[in-house]
């Protein structure tokens, strides 16, 4: 049983019948996630791979049960679709679509925590628990069911860094990526909550990158809270040239603040090794462990 999805998780696809949502919703009922609906407006009656797909979530749920929804929506029409989502009642939304604009994920975002819901993205690959359910885009084969929880800002290092921990036969309870956006839903802290209240997590891998200050205030609140579980820590672009403008619009410094150095410093503080390179990753935790 990992965090937020498991093998009993409902899952309704929005965007089904576009190009990404047939795809991977192929790979994700191969891998075992259950997937009872799709939603795309003015394509109700039609199946993809043999789901039933309807004009809207209200419809969906009117025939299925479901608790969750990833998003494969493009970015202007991704705001509504998580709104309906948020209205219709879904308590755990993936949204996979890049480009949102920032203002339209401060709005979902806002709605989401009033109606008690949780936003995992923008521009996120989604989460992933082992052995039991994949709601996302990240390649299942790479993962491993155990006990070390990985929470990151990169998509594609997250599944580097799973590959090297299974290769040492070290398996992960969740896989959670968190979004590349400078706003986003879940963040570090909240996944970190939810990590040290899962019994299956007896370590965490924070996986950050240089700019804003998420990783910071995770520290802090690592020292602040006596966080009880051991966590290691991986930072992308500490060797990003000054100036330099890197892939995710939240990997955005300013002035001192948001540099890998700043960090690496603050987890230092909190006691938190910071591995150098990705493959150094599975040795720390074998030795914490």
């Amino acid at each position: 049983m990992g965090i937020i999805v498991d093998r009993n998780t409902r899952v309704i696809v929005q965007g089904i019948t576009g190009r990404q949502g047939r795809f991977h919703t192929k790979l994700m009922m191969d891998y075992g996630t259950n997937i009872v609906a799709g939603v795309t407006p003015g394509k109700g009656g039609q199946e993809v791979h043999g789901i039933p797909v309807y004009d809207t979530i209200l419809e969906a749920l009117s025939h299925h049960d479901a608790d969750t929804s990833i998003v494969f929506v493009p970015a202007p029409f991704a705001f509504e679709a998580v709104v309906e989502a948020i209205l219709s009642g879904i308590k755990n939304i993936v949204v996979i679509t890049e480009h949102v604009p920032v203002h339209d994920s401060v709005k979902m975002i806002a709605l989401a925590r009033k109606y008690g819901a949780r936003i995992i993205g923008p521009n996120t690959p989604g989460i992933i628990t082992p052995g039991e359910c994949k709601v996302g885009i990240m390649p299942g084969h790479v993962f491993k069911s155990g006990k070390v929880g990985i929470v990151s800002r990169s998509g594609t290092l997250t599944y580097e860094i799973a590959m090297s921990l299974t290769r040492e036969n070290i398996g992960q309870s969740t896989c959670i990526g968190i979004g590349g956006d400078p706003i986003i839903g879940l963040d570090f802290i909240e996944i970190l909550e939810l990590f040290r209240n899962d019994p299956q997590t007896e370590a965490v891998v924070i996986i950050g990158e240089i700019g804003g200050d998420a990783e910071e205030r995770t520290a802090k609140y690592m020292l602040e809270t006596k966080y009880p579980k051991p966590v290691v820590a991986f930072i992308a672009g500490r060797t990003a040239p000054p100036g330099k403008r890197m892939g995710h619009a939240g990997a955005i410094i300013t002035g001192t603040a948001g540099t890998a150095e700043s960090k690496i410093k603050a987890f230092n503080k909190a006691n938190v090794p910071v591995a150098k390179k990705p493959s150094e990753i599975a040795e720390l935790l074998k030795f914490l462990l």
